[in-house]
């Protein structure tokens, strides 16, 4: 146990500076004597699991204070010590951060399933909310308590590992993709499916294999040739390949209907460059190299992500009649892919300033302002406020686009929305008297599903109101709660 202490500490002094370094030694003692003779069902100790915690948060390269909460977060929960000792030995940062996971713990142990675990209730939504909204951390030091957990899922019974392995799919590793924490994601989905699905994910394991070892060959060349052009026109870059995920391909089988001669990007091939001009730069030499698919041309650079992920990505087709998808993107893209903006840049640039200090309302970056959404409701419920149920409906763990308006505002909506969603998130007056919508110039009908970049115009007139089957065209629950409170006053 001095061995992995040691260790951890000695992993915390290649980041930190001397005084976080003593005081996350400190801490290591500390949750070493709260956790004494207690035990996990693998056989080990259990500080061992606080201890791969706080080792993930510094893989993170959160601060120092997450990295204390995360050595000291099942502590209050499990061994009776209290928030106040935990403030005059750390400070309140790390009071309040433990305190908040704590709250996270508590909420999902009074729900009993995976249909409640998603925040349904007013009661389990505002626990939730109240528990996370303030400090993203909280967020983060849970999906690293999380991750632990499936890497020792094995040693649960099967009802357990069921259970925690489906809710990690539906709501934890969703939200570490909102985070932009792309590598935890998939580490999530790929530990939890296993478990949810055994059968078809050796299916699909299986499948993988078979698939890269008839491709691998004519891969090789096509990378060959692809690095040999990029190093003769001088653009310095480095290239690997990407498998896709099992769980990743049973999301695609099921759009394609199971056809994996449709999947295009089984492997992508990434190549990472030095600048934006750079990425297009490779991009039209691709294209001067293979016949590239129109339709498979994405540009996440321009129009990133909801998540904040900036890429391009190509597929195109080699004089071998082979499809390979490419992803082109820089270092620091890269790394916003792999560790998520939330943890490795907004909270590295705001720790040093009074607004990260106070938490208070300093502008979160575009990506991130749904938790803007969750402050406002949060401090409503501590007001006392009673919150109709359309407001308490947060749009938290789906999948998001980004929309424009014609001046070139963004919006954020979930995945699947219509042209009445996008309406009501600019304004109900401009909503209630929607008469027609044209979508990137053209007119489209009310129940076309808007695209991620879709420019929307709504075209009004005072004597169009809403209609009953509006609520078959609107998915938001601001839209629905609208349409609704409309269709409630007439007679």
């Amino acid at each position: 146990m001095f061995m992995k202490a040691r260790q951890l500490i000695d992993l915390a002094a290649e980041h930190y500076a001397e005084r976080d370094v003593e005081r996350i030694k400190q801490a290591v003692q500390f949750s070493t004597k709260a956790h004494e003779g207690q035990m996990r069902a693998s056989g080990d100790p259990y500080i061992q699991h606080c201890f791969k915690v706080a080792e993930t948060l510094i893989d993170w390269r959160l601060d120092s204070n997450s990295v204390i909460a995360g050595l000291l977060h099942d502590s209050v929960e499990d061994s009776g010590v209290s928030l106040l000792s935990l403030e005059e030995l750390f400070g309140k940062d790390v009071a309040f951060l433990v305190d908040g996971v704590t709250k996270v713990g508590v909420a999902r142990a009074g729900m009993a399933d995976i249909s409640t675990y998603l925040p349904q209730t007013r009661d389990n939504l505002s626990k939730l909310l109240v528990a996370v909204s303030h400090d993203l951390r909280v967020l983060l030091i849970k999906l690293a308590d999380r991750l632990h957990n499936l890497q020792t899922l094995q040693y649960l019974s099967p009802a357990k590992q069921r259970k925690i392995a489906r809710e990690s799919l539906e709501v934890f590793a969703p939200l570490a993709d909102r985070l932009g924490i792309g590598r935890l994601r998939l580490q999530i989905e790929e530990l939890a499916y296993a478990y949810v699905d055994p059968a078809e994910y050796s299916r699909l394991k299986k499948l993988i294999k078979k698939r890269l070892g008839k491709s691998h060959r004519k891969l090789a060349k096509t990378r060959q040739e692809v690095e040999k052009t990029l190093t003769d026109t001088g653009i310095p870059h480095t290239m690997d390949g990407r498998i896709k995920s099992v769980y990743s391909l049973h999301k695609k089988l099921r759009k394609v209907n199971g056809d994996i001669e449709r999947v295009y990007d089984l492997i992508a091939l990434r190549i990472i460059v030095e600048n934006k001009n750079q990425c297009y730069q490779v991009l039209g030499i691709l294209h001067g190299l293979y016949q590239p698919m129109l339709t498979k041309i994405k540009d996440y650079i321009a129009a990133p992500k909801p998540n904040g992920y900036q890429s391009l990505h190509t597929t195109v087709l080699t004089p071998e009649e082979q499809i390979v998808e490419f992803q082109i993107r820089t270092q620091t893209m890269h790394e916003r892919a792999e560790r998520g903006l939330a943890a490795s840049f907004y909270y590295n640039e705001q720790k040093v300033t009074n607004n990260y200090v106070d938490r208070s309302a300093s502008e979160l970056p575009r990506n991130l302002q749904w938790i803007t959404k969750l402050q406002m409701l949060t401090d409503r419920l501590q007001s006392g406020e009673r919150l109709k149920g359309g407001e308490l409906a947060v749009d938290l763990f789906a999948d998001r686009i980004f929309v424009y308006s014609p001046k070139g505002d963004i919006f954020d909506l979930p995945e699947g929305s219509y042209p009445l969603d996008f309406a009501f998130a600019v304004h109900s007056d401009i909503a209630v008297h929607a008469f027609a919508v044209r979508i990137n110039g053209k007119i489209a009908p009310f129940n076309r599903k808007l695209q991620n970049g879709d420019i929307i115009q709504v075209e009004t007139k005072r004597t169009s109101n809403p209609k009953s089957d509006w609520l078959n065209w609107a998915k938001t629950a601001r839209a629905r709660q609208k349409i609704r409170q409309f269709l409630a006053k007439q007679p």
